[in-house]
């Protein structure tokens, strides 16, 4: 059930055999412990799927976003999650793109074969949510390494990941000319750092989503984990927020998917009255507009694969991607929760897990609102609202 053709069916086949070797119960259970997919994640890492965009010579399979989003659909169109490892996947092209040559050296291969995990960004405040140009963690330069002091908050996969990528700022609000401006972007040794200065408060939530609160106190890193020149971290970090709402934009479309071939098929075996109930025009044309946005947010997600993956200017298509692709879930999980009847409420369906999983993209990782204003102001040219 697909109508749009992006030439990646090779991907799709592999990435399908190995998501039915971890079937809806599996995933049940794992949501039922509120506990990590460790087995999944790893056999993703084993067959090298988590390692699609390091290039080549570190180890990896030089692949581009497009393909690491068809991965991304694939595991959740599969009845998975994808929030259990994607970071890896938009934190990747931060530091592959404006780490130094000793930076990659020394943690690529290493990603790549599995023997360190960069699932983990640090950007979001508790006092600044998404007004990331204002955020108030700091980093001092002093000597040969920066002291961070400071709050974070829904930061995820920090207890299942051994770096992460950080954002700061190196000088002060008041002294730059631009809100942009002295910002910094780190790499962090975690397990090192909740040793020394760093302090991880988990935070439970309605979906089995391990993310956490963060706190740092004269938390000291080696001058060398700055990735590029210290100040530009604004800059490089939208590499890495274009490459996230990318993959979530992805993974709803998964999600889009999954719902409206699970609850098609219960439409047309559920007997109410002597006739299936998805004979209906009621029940018919609410799957039939799902999977329509499903579709229509497809092709928004490959338009901005493509400018990304040619270095081109995407934050309108991220964003609109995004936007799409999370209304389209959000509808078909309407739909499929709602002609599941009763059965849609019960966790042996599957429905509500996913549901609930799939809600979340309305609100993070960047809000519905957030994007309606960056392309009123950046694309229509009205006036800056905030």
């Amino acid at each position: 059930m697909q109508t749009v053709s992006d030439n990646h069916q090779d991907i799709r086949d592999a990435v399908r055999a190995l998501c039915a070797q971890f079937p809806d119960e599996y995933h049940r259970k794992v949501d039922e412990a509120r506990a990590y997919p460790e087995e999944f994640v790893e056999a993703l890492t084993r067959a090298g799927w988590m390692a699609a965009l390091i290039p080549e010579e570190y180890g990896g399979s030089g692949l581009g976003l497009t393909e690491a989003s068809v991965i991304m659909e694939e595991i959740n169109r599969s009845g998975g999650n994808s929030g259990a490892c994607h970071g890896q996947m938009y934190n990747m092209n931060t530091l592959i793109r404006h780490g130094s040559d000793e930076q990659r050296r020394k943690y690529l291969p290493k990603i790549a074969s599995g023997e360190l995990r960069l699932q983990s960004m640090g950007v979001t405040e508790p006092t600044t949510g998404t007004d990331t140009t204002s955020l108030k963690t700091t980093a001092v330069r002093k000597g040969d390494k920066y002291v961070i002091n400071g709050q974070k908050v829904w930061i995820s996969r920090v207890q299942h990941s051994d770096l992460m990528i950080l954002l700061a700022r190196t000088t002060p609000l008041s002294e730059v000319k631009k809100k942009s401006e002295g910002l910094s972007i780190f790499i962090v040794d975690i397990k090192q750092a909740m040793t020394s200065g760093m302090t991880v408060r988990p935070i439970l939530n309605m979906v089995n989503h391990e993310t956490n609160e963060l706190f740092f106190d004269n938390l000291e890193i080696p001058a060398e984990n700055l990735i590029g020149e210290e100040g530009q971290g604004f800059k490089y970090i939208l590499t890495g927020l274009n490459a996230e709402r990318v993959l979530i934009a992805a993974e709803c479309i998964g999600d889009g998917y999954w719902f409206t071939e699970r609850v098609s098929k219960y439409v047309s075996e559920r007997n109410v009255f002597g006739r299936p109930i998805g004979q209906n025009q009621g029940v018919q044309f609410p799957i039939a507009e799902a999977f329509i946005e499903v579709e229509a947010a497809n092709l928004m997600r490959f338009e901005a694969c493509r400018l990304y993956d040619a270095g081109q200017p995407c934050g309108a298509q991220a964003n609109m991607a995004k936007y799409l692709a999370a209304k389209a879930s959000w509808e078909a999980a309407n739909a499929c929760l709602q002609f599941h009847g009763g059965f849609g409420f019960a966790c042996e369906y599957d429905v509500e897990r996913k549901f609930r999983e799939t809600r979340l993209y309305q609100v993070a990782p960047i809000s519905t609102n957030l994007i309606l204003s960056y392309v009123a102001e950046h694309v229509l040219g009205l006036p800056r609202s905030f």
